[in-house]
Parts: structure tokens; C-alpha cells; sequence
């Protein structure tokens, strides 16, 4: 495991934008910050309309000359399989990057985020030869067909929080499709990004036809979303820039959006449970994971009044053993907040609750660590729906705890006015389960689990204000196609 350990001061930071297949520098102007110890590592440079016009059209224009739309579909899907071998190749070098700047420790980045990115890409490039259009039933003197064709250049931008994965999940299924591809990743985690850039070029996808350009969202994402030339758009973040991102394609466009936004998700647990001690662990793991900065985190618990001091107990003293430490350590294993700030408004989040009169079961500390922000998890009960703790997306590691008599109850709290990215079931009545996963409005639903496995061709995605359209499986690629109808008389 130490040999996993590495010196952050000796990794080459890739801090440019990438081009027409190669690094493009430019004056660094925005600080990149290590998370777990506030050090700064470098400065990024920002990519404003000229830029972003000339990797946009570049995509366009290589997309339409290189052929890469047009080729046996199967070659694309060679293509992508020699790219997810050079992501194995290149673990450890994708691993460091990753765990430089994101909340990512490098034992999680080399055991399941590069190894994760590289199935992801060789999902998608199996579907390259397998999603080509319909023939419609027409009339018998009518041919009525259904061609699948890509939009052409596809504008993404990818969060901090997973950003080699997420990334990935933009850019492959838009290149399966045949399109061309320009990425903002966040300007807190530009790095990893880079280097999937230069191994694409090195696998064989056509130079320009995947360029990345890095800056803020108010300048660099602003003018990608609005570029007329992108045909459709991707993002995962927020609720609020989402709705921005909609509103900047209707009025560009109008082009389609494919939008992960934030999540409140539930854990409903009834007490019929059978290992309570096994529930425990898996409402800790999700809502501790990556420090509770997931979208899906699991941050609601919803539990039966019979069961709750049982479960609450343990949950309770499995959540206080949590340590900060550096994430270039192969011996860390919790993670830090992405910024000062994110932390202040966790806090002040906090704060909040237990002055409208909420209850600290595991209050909300500060933990000792190499420099950066790490927060304890935190545990409140006496919760009421008003809360913002209860309502609002924390984007920390926070559980609220709140209880119910029988199962209309549990389904009604289980409710959000604005979110429905995901939901936990925890039962072993079936039919129980199967009316909770049809009342609950929510993009996906877990039952006796919590958490996606690596079954990519389950879809992703939210309802409401938790987005539109879906990243993973057959969706996904689909997403990124139009389709054209024809009909075709055979005489003239």
C-alpha cells in the first residue's frame, strides 16, 4: 500500500488547455489549490470567446473531414478500445493527477477512478456499431426509415467532485455517436482531464476532433454553452447553473441539454431490516463518501420509529472515526472539502439548523489535518422540513434523521419539492418495495443498497430540479444522436 504514496512537488502539472491535439499554453490567471493542503499548485489559464471559437469549430470542422462520423462504426469502437487500454497503462500517472487537486485519496483514485474511467469507455465503445436508426412500418408501396446522425460538436462541461469519471461520462458516449467534443472541466480539477485528452490522440481519435478548454464558468462555460455551432449540451453541477445552462440554450440555439444537477436524496428504512448493523454501514458510506460531496448522496434518513434508536446507535458510533490526511497518502481514506468556502457554508448550513432547533447526535467539527479543510460527519435530528439542512442541497457530510409511523408517512417525507436525483429503499417485503420504487419521483432508485455499481448500462440521471436526460448505458449514447426520418416511394 506505501508504494502507493507519492510526492505531490514531483508530478508535472498539465495547468494548459488542449487543442488541435496538443498542450496550449496561456498566462496562468486562475490558482488551482490542493484541497487536502490549501497549497497552491499553479495557475490556470482562462480560455475567453476566441478560444473557445476556435476549439469549437476546429471540433466541427475535423469532425466532417477526418471521417470519424462516417467510418465503419466498428472502427470507432477499435479506436476507443486502444484508449482504455492506455488509460490502464497509465494508472498511476492518471491516479496522481486526479488526487493532486480533487477531494480523490490516491488509494480510491488508482483502485476505482481510473479503472472505473477505463470500463466506462469500453462500455460505450461497444454500442458504436449498434445504435443505427429504425425502419418504420409504412404502407406496402413506402420505404419509411429512421437515421441516427450525430449533432456535430457536443459542448460539456464536467464537475470537481469525480472529475476523471464524470468527464468521461460526457465525452465518450458523445464520440461513440461520431460527434466532436469541446470540455470545460472545473477550473479546481483541470489536470487529469489533460492527459485523457493526450492519450485519445494517441489511441487514434483524430487530432481537434476532442479539445479541452479550461477556465471559469461566468467566461469560459458562458461562451461554450452560447457557441451556435455546439449542438447539444451537457452538464453536471448545480441546480442553479443548470437552469442558467437552459436558459443560454434557448437562447442560442434552442439545442438540447442533458443536465445532472444536485440532489436531497432519502433512505427510507423500515423495521423489518434484518442486520440492522448492516443497514448502518451502508447509510454511513453514503452519506461519508467523497465527505458527503456526491450529488446522490444519501443525506435524508427517513426511519421507522420502531427501529430508530437501534439503527441510530450504530450509525452513530460508526460515523465518529473518521481522520483527515493528505491525499497523496495511501493511507487515507477520507476526504476533504474542495474549498474554504464550501466549508464555511456547510457550517453556516449547520449553524442554521441547531438555531431553529435541530439536535447535533455527532455535531459538526473541524478535524486536524496536513492544512486543508476537513469536516467530521455530522449527525441531526429534531429536523423539520423547513430546514434548509432538510431542503437545501449540502454538498457535505451531514445526515438528517427524521422518523415515521407506517408507510404512507415514509413516502410522503420521502418527498422533495425540488430534487429527485435519487432514493434508498432498505426492506425485505417486496411489495413494499416495488410501491415505494413506483411513488417515489426520482431518477433512481435503490433497494437494500445505496450507491451505483459498476453495471454501466444502468442509466443516471434526475427528475425535476434534479435534471434532465440521462448519463450511462444505452440512453446516454442515444442522447447524442438526432434522428432523421425518410420516406422513400418506389415510383416516380
Amino acid at each position: 500500500m506505501t508504494a502507493l504514496t507519492f510526492d505531490p512537488r514531483l508530478v508535472a502539472l498539465p495547468n494548459t488547455h488542449f487543442v488541435d491535439g496538443k498542450r496550449l499554453t496561456g498566462e496562468g490567471v486562475i490558482p488551482v489549490y490542493g484541497p487536502s493542503d490549501g497549497r497552491l499548485l499553479c495557475h490556470l489559464p482562462e480560455a475567453g470567446d476566441a478560444l473557445v471559437d476556435h476549439a469549437v469549430r476546429l471540433a466541427r470542422d475535423v469532425q466532417m473531414r477526418s471521417g470519424w462520423a462516417s467510418c465503419a462504426p466498428r472502427e470507432r469502437g477499435r479506436v476507443l478500445r486502444r484508449w482504455a487500454d492506455l488509460v490502464d497503462d497509465h494508472v498511476v500517472e492518471l491516479a496522481r493527477l486526479e488526487a493532486l487537486c480533487s477531494t480523490r485519496p490516491i488509494a480510491e483514485t488508482t483502485a476505482w477512478d481510473v479503472p472505473f474511467t477505463a470500463e466506462g469507455i469500453r462500455f460505450f465503445a461497444e454500442y458504436a456499431d449498434k445504435l443505427g436508426g429504425d425502419v418504420a412500418a409504412t404502407q406496402s408501396d413506402l420505404l419509411g426509415l429512421v437515421l441516427a446522425e450525430p449533432y456535430g460538436v457536443i459542448g460539456a462541461i464536467a464537475p470537481w467532485n469525480f472529475p476523471l469519471v464524470m468527464g468521461s461520462w460526457k465525452i465518450i458516449p458523445a464520440l461513440v455517436a461520431g460527434n466532436g467534443v469541446v470540455l470545460k472541466p472545473s477550473e479546481m480539477t483541470p489536470f487529469s482531464i489533460i492527459r485523457l485528452a493526450e492519450l485519445a490522440i494517441e489511441a487514434g481519435v483524430p487530432a481537434g476532433l476532442f479539445n479541452v478548454v479550461q477556465g471559469t464558468g461566468p467566461i469560459t462555460g458562458n461562451a461554450l454553452v452560447r457557441h451556435p455551432i455546439c449542438g447539444k449540451l451537457t452538464f453536471t453541477g448545480s441546480t442553479r447553473t443548470g437552469i442558467e445552462i437552459m436558459k443560454a440554450a434557448a437562447e442560442s440555439g434552442p439545442k438540447p441539454v442533458t443536465l445532472e444537477l444536485g440532489g436531497k436524496s432519502p433512505q427510507i428504512v423500515f423495521d423489518d431490516i434484518r442486520n440492522v448493523d448492516a443497514v448502518a454501514d451502508r447509510i454511513v458510506r453514503a452519506f461519508t463518501g467523497n465527505a458527503g460531496q456526491v450529488c446522490v448522496s444519501g443525506s435524508r434518513l427517513i426511519v421507522q420509529k420502531t427501529i430508530h434508536d437501534a439503527l441510530v446507535e450504530k450509525i452513530i458510533a460508526k460515523a465518529q472515526d473518521f481522520r483527515a490526511g493528505a491525499l497523496e497518502h495511501a493511507a487515507t481514506r477520507y476526504s476533504p472539502i474542495i474549498s474554504q468556502r464550501q466549508a464555511s457554508a456547510i457550517e453556516t448550513t449547520i449553524h442554521a439548523a441547531l438555531q431553529e432547533g435541530a439536535s447535533a447526535l455527532v455535531p459538526l467539527k473541524r478535524l486536524d489535518g496536513p492544512g486543508g479543510v476537513f469536516l467530521s460527519p455530522c449527525i441531526l435530528s429534531r429536523v423539520t422540513p423547513q430546514m434548509q439542512a432538510v431542503k437545501d442541497e449540502v454538498f457535505g457530510p451531514v445526515l438528517t434523521v427524521q422518523t415515521f409511523e407506517d408507510e404512507a408517512e415514509a413516502l410522503s417525507l420521502a418527498s422533495h419539492g425540488t430534487y429527485g436525483l435519487a432514493a434508498g429503499v432498505h426492506t425485505v417485503d417486496l411489495g413494499r418495495a416495488m410501491r415505494a420504487v413506483r411513488h417515489l419521483k426520482a431518477g433512481t432508485v435503490w433497494v437494500n443498497r445505496y450507491g451505483r455499481s459498476s453495471d454501466f448500462v444502468i442509466p443516471t440521471g434526475g427528475y425535476g430540479g434534479s435534471g434532465i436526460g440521462k448519463d450511462l448505458g444505452r440512453q446516454a449514447v442515444e442522447a447524442n444522436l438526432r434522428y432523421k426520418s425518410v420516406l422513400m416511394a418506389f415510383e416516380s
